[in-house]
This record gives structure tokens, C-alpha cells and sequence, in this order.
């Protein structure tokens, strides 16, 4: 059966739970509560062989012209059949359609990223006062992008990735 990449239903937040649980017991992802998973749902991508999801993603939009893909994860056994670059290549549809023109991550797979047009990165790419106004969010990819303390050990040495959209 063909993998097809579509927005995620609830029906998929178990197999994209399973999906998060084998890459942040590595570091290599954040992990989330179910529950926000739920509330979110309408952030993701996944990608389907019938019914199993085989891969995510999610695109989280920060300010007017900022979002962040993140939580992309494939599953092992479908690695190497180019399912993450379908996966960012919709999300990054996804953020023109929305009108979104600056999109980064935060990320250990700097090689697939750059890919996709992403480069690394210095600091925050928006200004002070946006960055003011960020601190104010919960969410926690939202504290990882802003660099701050309390998410440093489950982020360490990762990269700040930047694509601009045309």
C-alpha cells in the first residue's frame, strides 16, 4: 500500500503518542502529554500506510510570520523512503497557505533539515518585542525556541534551523 501524507484525526493520536515515545526516550524529541496531543491535533500531519500512521509532524504557528515544524518523528521500519520530507514538505505548505513566511526548528537532524532549504542559526529570529511577547506563552517548544533554562536538559545541543518561504 502507497504512504499518503494528510492532516491528523484524533483517531491518530495514539499511533502519533507511540511514535513520540520511541524518539524522546532517546532526547531526541520533547516529549508531550497525551491531552496535549489532543488539543493540538489540528497542528499535525501524519502519514498513513492504510490505516497505521506511519510518521508525523506539526506545524506551530508562534506570531504572524513565525512557526515551527516540530515533532517530526517516521517510524524506524519506514526510514529511508523520503516519508519526513513528504511530511515537512506539507507542513511548509501548509504555513504559506497561512501566510506564514519564516519557519524554524529546533533540531539534532541538521542534514535533513538543511534538505529542505533550512540553515542554521543564532539566537531568536524575531525581535525583542515579540520576544517579549513569546515569554509569555506555556507552551514548551515555545520556551525551547526562546532558549530558556528550564527546558535546556531535554534540548541540549540541538540546532536553531531557519527556512524562509517565497
Amino acid at each position: 500500500m502507497e504512504v499518503t501524507i494528510r492532516r491528523a484525526r484524533t483517531r491518530d493520536v495514539r499511533d502519533i503518542r507511540r511514535l513520540i515515545d520511541l524518539y524522546s526516550t532517546e532526547r531526541r524529541l520533547l516529549s508531550k502529554a497525551t491531552v496535549a496531543l489532543y488539543e493540538d491535533v489540528q497542528e499535525f500531519w501524519v502519514a498513513a500506510d492504510g490505516d497505521a500512521v506511519v510518521g508525523c509532524g506539526a506545524l506551530h504557528v508562534m506570531w504572524d510570520d513565525l512557526a515551527e515544524v516540530r515533532t517530526v518523528a517516521v517510524n524506524q521500519a519506514y526510514r529511508g523512503r523520503k516519508i519526513g520530507y513528504r511530511i515537512v514538505e506539507a507542513l511548509l505548505d501548509a504555513a504559506r497557505e497561512l501566510g506564514v513566511r519564516k519557519v524554524f526548528c529546533l533540531t539534532f537532524e541538521t542534514g535533513f533539515f538543511g534538505s529542505l532549504g533550512f540553515a542554521p542559526i543564532d539566537g531568536a529570529p524575531v525581535p525583542p518585542k515579540v520576544y517579549e511577547e513569546l515569554l509569555r506563552s506555556y507552551d514548551e517548544g515555545v520556551a525551547e525556541f526562546l532558549d530558556l533554562e528550564r527546558v535546556k536538559p531535554n534540548t541540549l545541543g540541538n540546532t536553531r534551523m531557519l527556512v524562509r518561504l517565497s
